[in-house]
């Protein structure tokens, strides 16, 4: 995607506000009930895409949401 900006590990860290490592450990699978992060892998270096980082976050919060979105306010007549 033409545009797209592509994100380092410790812009992820602040845009997720954690730390780096908790990031790379996103990235190698390694955070429980949470499906790896996918980063771009240059020698040791790891990027991120930012539509890649949103696309995630909202399947996480779906998975941690068992599928579906919780309705906090049911009126009933």
């Amino acid at each position: 995607m033409l545009g797209d900006p592509v994100m380092t590990v410790s812009e992820v860290a602040r845009c997720l506000r954690c730390s780096k490592s908790h990031v790379y450990n996103a990235i190698n699978g390694k955070v429980p009930g949470v499906s790896p992060l996918p980063a771009i892998c240059m020698g040791r270096r790891r990027l991120v895409r930012r539509s890649t980082l949103e696309e995630w976050k909202r399947a996480n919060e779906r998975a941690a949401a068992g599928g579906m979105m919780i309705r906090r306010y049911e009126f009933t007549p």
